[in-house]
C-alpha cells in the first residue's frame, strides 16, 4: 500500500502478475459490478425490509456449543450473523447451547467469547444478548409440559432399538 497523492488515505497498487493467471486485475468496471452484487441473504433481508416484514427489524443468532474451540466455519458464521446485525442496525443473540455438561468446560466458553470479541463484535452494551440455554431449562420444561397437555407433543417411551426399527429409513 502506498499513500495516495491527495494524502487522504491509503491506496492499493494493482500489479499484473502474468505468472499467476488465476489472479485477474480488478479495474473500475469490475469493481463496480462486484459492489453491486449481493449475496442471497442480504437480498432476502433487503426484500423483507422493503416490504415491512418483521417491522424492518433484523435479529440473528450464533448458537455455539461450548465443547471445543472454534474453527474457521464458526468464524464465518460469527462474521455473517454479527455482521448482518451490525450492518442493518439489528441485534445478534449469542446463545450457548450448553446442554451436555459432561463435555462442556468454562475454558471453551471463555475462548468463544474471546473469539467473538477479537473479531470485533459484542453482545450488547451490558451483554444483554449473551445467553446460556441451561439458564432456561426450567422454562423449556414448562413449555414442553404445556405442549403435551395441549396434545401438540408427546413423550416417546420407546427404547433406542424400538425407535430405530420404527423410524424407517431416511
Amino acid at each position: 500500500r502506498d499513500a495516495d497523492s491527495s494524502g487522504s488515505g491509503p491506496s492499493v497498487k494493482l500489479v499484473d502478475q502474468p505468472d499467476r493467471p488465476h489472479h485477474r486485475r480488478m479495474n473500475e468496471a469490475t469493481a463496480a459490478t462486484a459492489a453491486e452484487k449481493q449475496d442471497f441473504i442480504r437480498q432476502i433481508v433487503d426484500e423483507d425490509n422493503a416490504t415491512g416484514k418483521h417491522g424492518g427489524h433484523v435479529a440473528t443468532r450464533f448458537p455455539p456449543e461450548p465443547n471445543g474451540y472454534l474453527h474457521i466455519g464458526h468464524a464465518k458464521s460469527i462474521c455473517l450473523n454479527f455482521g448482518l446485525a451490525k450492518e442493518y442496525d439489528g441485534i445478534c443473540h449469542m446463545r450457548f447451547d450448553d446442554t451436555n455438561p459432561e463435555k462442556e468446560e468454562q475454558e471453551y466458553v471463555d475462548s468463544i467469547i474471546g473469539a467473538v470479541k477479537w473479531l470485533g463484535f459484542d453482545f450488547g452494551a451490558n451483554d444483554e444478548y449473551l445467553y446460556f440455554a441451561s439458564d432456561y431449562f426450567d422454562l423449556m420444561y414448562e413449555f414442553a409440559e404445556c405442549l403435551i397437555e395441549q396434545g401438540d407433543a408427546y413423550v416417546d417411551s420407546q427404547s433406542p432399538d424400538e425407535m430405530q426399527r420404527n423410524r424407517g429409513s431416511f
